[in-house]
């Protein structure tokens, strides 16, 4: 049987499976909590000011459709399963959360007529004013979007980002949804989207010395988060997002910030981390205002910070995870191995790193080796690919020559004793 039959038929019995699923699970979540007392509403004053359109009824139960056809147009098994995998816990997240924190749309729809009006009575044959908030349409808007950009390109990728924020408007002026469920409906959406990504599998490690550390620095971080909730309810944001990241220095590694070898970032770690990485920004610009931006080391490789400005290297190496691709190194050839800061990448990471930075180098006949200050992980790397480069080379001396060439590197009692153990491998 070739995969795209074997698509198609388990996309015939997905489909069989999961859209009961979610008519069964959403339906009963509306008539149980149809059924309590003293449901309430989470309503912006504003919000009266959204216009009702009837006929954007008809983008918001395309919906359904698309949810259907997203089955059919994955190109593997795998691909598949992993986003019924993503549908069905969007399903599950939204309706415990009817249950848990049940909210009531309130607005009044007018009359209508036409081909508005029997679609408006189709929806009601099922739905409630009760399964508010998260919006489980932005959520599967979300991720559908994302699938179907996968699949997609040029005109027609444009024109189905297009159709989807029509999807998402049509909820409001739909008057199906208030603007809360909306923002939390996207917030799950991203959730689920970085929690089951498109590509990858996760790879947990219990953390042990500095990254715990770490991790527990960051959990406090958003504990702290937490507490400044009871003054606004954003606190969320930057509470979720340094919990992310004590998850990436404590269990799963720097795959969970979602940097792929281009420098770009997944739309969910974008938005979900944005909280952290304006503080890792703000930083990094604090601390490199008195650090030369390039500083030459030996043989066509510079170490330099987060380039900002334009330069002479004809390639880059990128060991930055926790920012985007910079756009000044756009035309330019680049690989990135993405390293989590202040601890050491792997055994395997440092050896992608050497590799990539000798491959530049030879190729290109300049490299730029850059983290975020060209003072750690950038250096820790040009150690390594001195030593590998030059056997005779001691620790310390690599060291020297690095620091001679930006005096206010870093390393630490780490860093030596993997540069140790890395020299006595390549020795052997």
């Amino acid at each position: 049987m070739t995969t795209r039959r074997a698509v198609i038929l388990q996309g015939i019995g997905w489909l069989m499976v999961v859209a009961p699923f979610f008519f069964l699970t959403y339906g009963m979540a509306n008539q149980f909590t149809a059924g309590r007392e003293n449901i309430g509403s989470l309503v912006f004053g504003w919000e009266h000011r959204i216009p009702f359109i009837p006929l954007t009824i008809i983008p918001y139960w395309s919906l359904d459709l698309l949810y259907g056809l997203s089955l059919f147009i994955c190109v593997s098994l795998n691909e598949q399963r992993r986003l019924v995998c993503r549908l069905v816990l969007a399903s599950l997240i939204a309706c415990a959360s009817f249950l848990l924190f049940p909210l009531r749309f309130t607005f009044i729809r007018p009359e209508m007529t036409g081909l508005a009006s029997w679609l408006f009575g189709q929806l009601e044959q099922f739905d409630l004013p009760y399964n508010q908030s998260p919006s489980l349409h932005i959520i599967l808007c979300w991720l559908l979007w994302r699938h179907f950009h996968h699949h997609l390109s040029g005109f027609w990728q444009k024109l189905s980002a297009g159709w989807f924020l029509v999807i998402a408007a049509s909820v409001l002026t739909t008057w199906q949804h208030h603007v809360i469920d909306v923002i939390t409906g996207l917030a799950v959406g991203l959730v689920i989207d970085w929690l089951i990504p498109q590509t990858g599998t996760w790879r947990w490690r219990m953390a042990t010395g500095k990254r715990r550390k770490l991790a527990g620095y960051y959990c406090c971080g958003a504990l702290v988060c937490l507490v400044g909730t009871f003054l606004t309810t954003w606190f969320w944001w930057p509470a979720l997002a340094l919990a992310l990241v004590a998850l990436a220095y404590g269990a799963v590694g720097v795959d969970a910030l979602q940097k792929d070898e281009q420098g770009r970032l997944t739309p969910a770690a974008w938005l979900l981390l944005l909280p952290w990485r304006a503080g890792m920004w703000l930083s990094m610009r604090l601390y490199s205002r008195h650090l030369p931006a390039v500083s030459p080391l030996a043989e066509g490789v510079f170490l330099g910070a987060y380039p900002r400005v334009r330069f002479e290297q004809r390639a880059v190496l990128d060991l930055t995870s926790e920012f985007p691709r910079s756009s000044v190194v756009d035309n330019i050839a680049y690989r990135c191995v993405p390293m989590l800061d202040l601890v050491n990448p792997d055994d395997a990471v440092l050896r992608r790193a050497v590799g990539e930075l000798e491959y530049l180098r030879t190729t290109q006949e300049s490299v730029l080796l850059h983290c975020a200050l060209g003072l750690s992980r950038s250096a820790l790397v040009a150690a390594a690919w001195l030593i590998q480069r030059e056997p005779d080379l001691t620790v310390a001396q690599a060291i020297a020559v690095i620091r001679a060439a930006r005096p206010a590197v870093v390393f630490t009692a780490e860093h030596t004793e993997l540069l140790k153990k890395w020299k006595t491998k390549r020795a052997a």
